[in-house]
């Protein structure tokens, strides 16, 4: 466990943030070198299965994308049967993406996967203490995530909107 004493001064905010972004990248990084799906096919993945079914354009404005980008790699999911093409009941000129049973259970198993290393290197890296330390810090991520969602919101357009994620 850290050694700070209440008597250090605090990080300033922007030192934090710094030192916050840095340290989650890199873990998000580190668990992902088990994943067997490339990042952006996850994503997609993830968003139709937190969002619900979408159409292409939905998920190109969900990830800041071209339409032609996400395009691509729709037709890849669906070549591979994660993805679900159907008529949009509303509009038959649109399609609808849904996930198969197929994505979800290959989402799912790069889910648990993640989890699994993340899990391994708790055990092996923290005692009950510093445990109960990270539960802790991650109520403040928590706080910290609300707080900029709630104050924030992009209503611009992207400075770069290409397809490299």
């Amino acid at each position: 466990m850290n050694n700070a004493t209440s008597n250090e001064p605090a990080p300033l905010p922007d030192e934090l943030a710094a030192r916050l972004r840095e340290v989650v990248g890199t873990l998000v990084r580190s668990a992902r070198t088990v994943d067997r799906l490339a990042s952006v096919p996850a994503a997609v993945l993830g968003l139709l299965d937190t969002g619900g079914p979408m159409t292409t354009a939905d998920l190109a404005a969900a990830r800041g994308v071209r339409h032609q980008t996400m395009a691509a790699t729709v037709r890849e999911l669906t070549d591979a049967g994660f993805l679900a093409v159907r008529p949009d009941p509303d509009d038959a000129r649109r399609k609808v993406l849904t996930l198969t049973g197929e994505g979800k259970e290959t989402l799912d198993a790069e889910r648990r996967q993640r989890v699994g290393v993340l899990a391994d290197a708790l055990e092996e890296t923290l005692d009950e203490e510093d445990r109960r330390a990270l539960a802790h810090a991650l109520d403040l991520i928590e706080r910290i995530s609300g707080g900029i969602r709630g104050s924030r919101s992009f209503d611009g357009e992207r400075e770069f909107t290409t397809g490299s994620w």
